[in-house]
């Protein structure tokens, strides 16, 4: 496995800063960023369901990735990776975090987008290509072996499919998101970061209920992208900031925090912008 690694490293690792570009992609803030354009502006009633099955696929990886505390390339050969690529790879190294968090996403998008009979093909194409150039970037910089990325594609593309299904087990209900954050305050100081943001994702995930239209005009459009998604990373940063580090770096107050972001995206903006995300009045889809 480590020579297919320092095959593709060697060959293709020039220059690096597209390899980082590329793998940042896959970063939280990006998935955050898209998650809430989608659903403003594309597909309000998928929101729920992309972000259900972004959060439970979430959850999965950093459950396997510290169940099974399988080791990356460069564990082996410090040579693979170079410290800024070392910096992109958080936690043990299977099943692949970005790989199977992107296909989640993208491929989710593209299969609600079906669904819905909006689905082009350049939609699956534009998804395809996102996801494995960023997959790519993850051999390129050595920080994950074959098996780990395919892996992580394979449960991605399961989690995507949850995307675009109406399940009845996943129906809107207060009791859950409220067991989760309850749970997120028995998390020891010692677990990974990943399960107390997981449980936060889905909280806030869980609770929602998208009843807006997305805008009809291109004023529209870029009025709720940017004051969107400054109030969205106002809360993101503001609660890291405001809040002291012991209530920060505790797993309810990380729960709480991820929670408040996603209600500040799915019901925070739509009522602060009503103006250009009127009320549906549509609404018998959206606890199915």
């Amino acid at each position: 496995m480590n020579d297919l690694v320092r095959t593709l490293h060697q060959a293709l690792d020039h220059p690096e800063q597209l390899w980082l570009a590329l793998t940042m992609l896959g970063r939280d803030e990006v998935f955050i960023v898209v998650l809430a354009l989608y659903s403003w502006l594309v597909n309000p009633e998928g929101m729920r369901r992309l972000g259900v099955a972004f959060s439970l696929s979430y959850l999965t990886n950093s459950a396997l990735k510290y169940g099974l505390n399988l080791p990356r390339p460069f564990a082996h050969d410090p040579a693979l990776a170079s410290a800024a690529a070392k910096a992109t790879a958080g936690g043990p190294g299977l099943p692949s975090g970005h790989a199977q968090l992107s296909a989640s996403l993208w491929f989710g998008m593209a299969w609600q987008l079906t669904e819905t009979g909006r689905g082009r093909r350049w939609v699956w194409v534009l998804a395809a290509v996102l996801v494995l150039l960023i997959s790519l970037s993850r051999l390129v910089l050595g920080v994950h072996y074959p098996s780990d990325v395919l892996i992580g594609l394979l449960i991605g593309l399961l989690f995507a499919w949850l995307a675009a299904s109406r399940l009845a087990l996943l129906r809107w209900n207060i009791w859950l998101p409220l067991l989760l954050l309850a749970g997120s305050a028995f998390l020891p100081s010692s677990a990974p970061r990943e399960f107390a943001v997981g449980l936060g994702l889905l909280s806030g995930f869980w609770l929602l209920r998208s009843e807006f239209a997305p805008p009809t005009t291109w004023a529209g459009r870029v009025g709720v992208a940017v004051i969107g998604l400054v109030l969205v990373f106002a809360v993101y940063f503001g609660l890291a900031a405001v809040l002291p580090q012991a209530i920060r770096e505790s797993g309810l107050g990380r729960a709480l925090r991820y929670a408040l972001l996603v209600l500040m995206a799915g019901e925070g903006v739509p009522r602060l912008l009503k103006v250009w995300l009127p009320v549906s009045r549509d609404v018998t889809l959206l606890v199915k």
